[in-house]
């Protein structure tokens, strides 16, 4: 089980550090091709939810890495699942109803809630 949580976790941490790290450091205008929603949120909302990304993919990798707090991997996981719950809400609420790979993300993060138990 051990194996299975660090390929779920760490498949799941490289995504959202990639998205992460996109919505930190690109334009509203270099975003848009790839998330349609966000002309919706105020830029710095857009920027923190990167921040928060970003976090969570380092929450799912250094507690179980390290030894310290691997409780914190459930949390970050927990969390990946809350967010992508909003996500589906701004897509839902919005011309684009394009869910399929928020909801493959709430899978892939609940499993590894589940993979992270065994840790």
């Amino acid at each position: 089980m051990n194996i299975a949580y660090w390929i779920v976790a760490g498949l799941l941490a490289l995504f959202y550090f990639y998205a992460g790290t996109m919505k930190v450091i690109r334009s509203p205008d270099q975003l848009r091709p790839m998330m349609a929603w966000v002309d919706r949120l105020p830029l710095p909302v857009v920027r923190a939810l990167g921040t928060v990304e970003i976090l969570g993919a380092t929450g799912l990798i250094l507690p179980p890495l390290t030894g310290i707090a691997p409780s914190l991997a459930s949390a970050a996981a927990i969390g990946f699942v809350l967010l992508q719950i909003g996500a589906v809400a701004v897509h839902l609420t919005s011309e684009d109803r394009r869910i399929t790979l928020n909801l493959g993300l709430i899978t892939t993060a609940a499993v590894t809630i589940w993979l992270a138990t065994g840790l």
